[in-house]
């Protein structure tokens, strides 16, 4: 071994650094303060269930504002009833239906929006 021993290595290190996350642009915050920014996603929330809604009225509208069509042509009070009896409830369960998955829809949307989440 040699006379002259090389010195030992040093690891010279600063105070740890916190890595903060940078702030997140929260929807939620804006709707509860209610900048405008809040008020536009709140009123996209009510413009799309006004949509749902109109457009199952109009399916509604639709339907049973045929009916006095249809039953004068049938000219039957035995088919007029089977109409009213059964053929009308088909329709409207459909409509129904269709109004709270399309409702359901635009909430879980918005929520998305609010928490921030990527929509699917």
């Amino acid at each position: 071994m040699s006379a002259e021993s090389t010195p030992r290595r040093e690891v010279v290190t600063g105070e740890p650094r916190r890595v903060r996350p940078l702030p997140r642009y929260r929807a939620q915050s804006e709707i509860d303060e209610q900048t405008a920014l809040g008020g536009a996603y709140v009123r996209s929330l009510m413009r799309s269930q006004l949509r749902a809604g109109l457009t199952t009225f109009a399916v509604l509208a639709l339907v049973a504002g045929t009916l006095p069509l249809v039953f004068e042509a049938l000219h039957s009070n035995t088919v007029v009833w089977a109409v009213l009896g059964f053929a009308t409830y088909p329709p409207l369960t459909l409509a129904a239906w269709w109004y709270v998955r399309r409702a359901e829809r635009n909430e879980r949307d918005f929520a998305r929006l609010v928490e921030g989440l990527p929509s699917p």
